[in-house]
């Protein structure tokens, strides 16, 4: 008999169907191949005649989407409990998915379950119980036994956030919030973009590509002259010293 793992996965089941082929099942899909005790786990086969007709069953397991929180295999002719839907059609065909009987699933949001079902197993005709499973029935010579577990929330994608910090543009200063102004101090020791940044600070041009209009500019009384004219007014030529040194 084959060991069934005791952990239970990390996500629990969030679709279950039925393929014609191992190969044909969707992504993201496990097909279930074999049953517990090693044969093959065609839903389909008939106990004293071989058919080409297979049915498999498959599911998925994505995480943040519903949950299947019940599994119930009737007959045809039962009527369909409240909030289960019924496996009609084949994934890959469109064709009829079982015989006989049908098989159920209660599917709710993830966030709404509290547990959900995380395994399924097939199972031949055999004395031997799968610890930890429920059995809801057989068909076609096979049981289906389901494993349930509580619905822990789903786990947040490290690789997102990953993704995003290096995806940042490499000049960006810091992270901003609507509770920090743009010109706060930071306590990253980064350097944190300012009202005053990118304002060009110049010297007016009337200050230097205008010199002759500078001597009409008085600053604080103070008139402001050329070299030449500072020249011309304070010119000594030194006469007195000259006639005395004679």
């Amino acid at each position: 008999m084959e060991e069934v793992s005791s952990q239970l996965p990390a996500d629990p089941i969030s679709a279950v169907g039925v393929v014609t082929s191992l190969n044909k099942a969707p992504d993201g899909y496990y097909a279930v191949a074999q049953t517990t005790d090693g044969f093959d786990a065609d839903l389909w086969k008939d106990g004293l005649f071989k058919s080409k007709v297979k049915r498999y069953l498959c599911f998925a397991r994505k995480t943040g989407a519903d949950a299947v929180v019940d599994i119930k295999l009737l007959d045809a002719k039962d009527a369909l409990p409240e909030g289960f839907t019924p496996v009609e059609e084949t994934l890959d065909t469109k064709e009829t998915a079982t015989r006989k009987r049908r098989l159920c699933v209660k599917i709710i949001p993830r966030a709404a379950a509290v547990t959900a079902v995380y395994d399924i197993q097939i199972v031949a005709k055999s004395k031997y119980n799968l610890v930890n499973y429920t059995c809801i029935g057989e068909m076609n010579s096979v049981g289906i036994w389901y494993r349930m577990g509580d619905v822990s929330p789903p786990r947040a994608s490290h690789n997102v956030s990953c993704e995003t910090s290096r995806d940042a543009p490499g000049n960006t200063a810091s992270l901003r919030t609507s509770t920090r102004p743009d010109y706060g101090p930071q306590s990253s020791g980064h350097y944190t973009m300012t009202a005053l940044d990118d304002v060009p600070f110049a010297i007016s041009e009337k200050f230097y590509e205008n010199p002759k209009e500078m001597q009409q500019v008085n600053l604080m009384g103070i008139t402001i002259k050329s070299l030449a004219e500072i020249e011309e007014e304070f010119h000594y030529n030194f006469t007195t010293e000259r006639s005395i040194a004679v």
